[in-house]
């Protein structure tokens, strides 16, 4: 059971040993910086470096985090994984209330835990989930400017859906993969790929073992070529089959992604939270 700390009621006010590892999950609006990851370059904001700071001036004392999925700049989460160790003694509570008293407000710790030394936020984890939130309507919205991505083109949900289903299983995904990507193989194992709609919004919904730079906006740029009628069913996997970035069309926006859930194995016991993002009804 979590408390409204976003910690367990039974260790929420109890010291933890200097020392212990404490993995925590946090959720961003990823607009204002510069991906996650802290940069060489002056007065760049990254969401690690606001995260750090904050942790460190619980602790009185610098820490340094390390994440699940390291996001791109504009790219935001609803369920970013992290663990750090913890050098002085604070409980959850001050790991979580504390914390986020120091945070901006587009940055939010939902809850913290104790984990044992074998645990590793982005090593441990098993498969990873995103999200792609497109406003399907003819204006853009005011309050969610950098929330989502518009798409003022009528959309097909139903051919989306199937199209992407030519994504699952183990496969090459060159076609989908920056340039910069530096991983060493294009391989990745995508469990799901769901396009549903909810009144206006349009919600591209996929999760696999992990992902390429670039791959989940690569794969939403397709989609939503295919969707829109501006290229033909079955160019998704046409696409594929090619393993040639420069036949994948378009990249989509950054706005419109989200790192919702990160999967570990269960016997780390970590908190179940809702998926999100919070303004999309489903």
């Amino acid at each position: 059971m979590i408390d409204e700390f976003g910690c367990f009621d039974r260790f929420a006010d109890n010291a933890l040993p200097v020392g212990c590892r404490v993995a925590m999950a946090i959720e961003y609006q990823g607009s204002a910086y510069r991906g996650w990851q802290s940069q060489d370059k002056p007065k760049v904001a990254t969401v690690q470096d606001a995260l750090q700071s904050a942790i460190s001036s619980i602790a009185a004392h610098p820490v340094t985090v390390i994440c699940a999925g390291r996001t791109d700049a504009g790219v935001h989460a609803t369920h970013q994984i992290v663990h750090f160790e913890a050098p002085v003694s604070r409980s959850l509570k001050a790991w979580v209330a504390g914390v986020n008293a120091k945070l901006p407000k587009d940055i939010s710790v939902k809850w913290a835990k104790l984990v044992p030394f074998d645990f590793h936020a982005r090593f441990s984890a098993t498969a990873r989930r995103y999200r792609y939130i497109i406003l399907n309507q003819a204006r853009r919205s005011a309050h969610l400017a950098n929330g989502l991505t518009l798409i003022d083109q009528p959309l097909n949900t139903e051919i989306m859906h199937t199209e992407a289903q030519s994504l699952l299983g183990e496969q090459d995904f060159s076609a989908f993969r920056a340039a910069s990507c530096q991983s060493k193989t294009a391989m990745r194992n995508i469990h799901f790929a769901n396009v549903s709609r909810n009144g206006r919004y349009v919600v591209i919904d996929i999760g696999g073992n992990a992902f390429l730079h670039h791959m989940v906006r690569n794969i939403a740029g397709v989609l939503i070529a295919v969707g829109s009628g501006q290229m033909p069913v079955g160019w998704t996997k046409q696409v594929l089959d090619s393993r040639d970035r420069n036949q994948g069309g378009v990249t989509a926006k950054p706005d419109g992604l989200y790192l919702v859930d990160v999967i570990y194995p269960e016997h780390f016991n970590l908190p179940k939270t809702d998926i999100g993002p919070d303004f999309v009804p489903c």
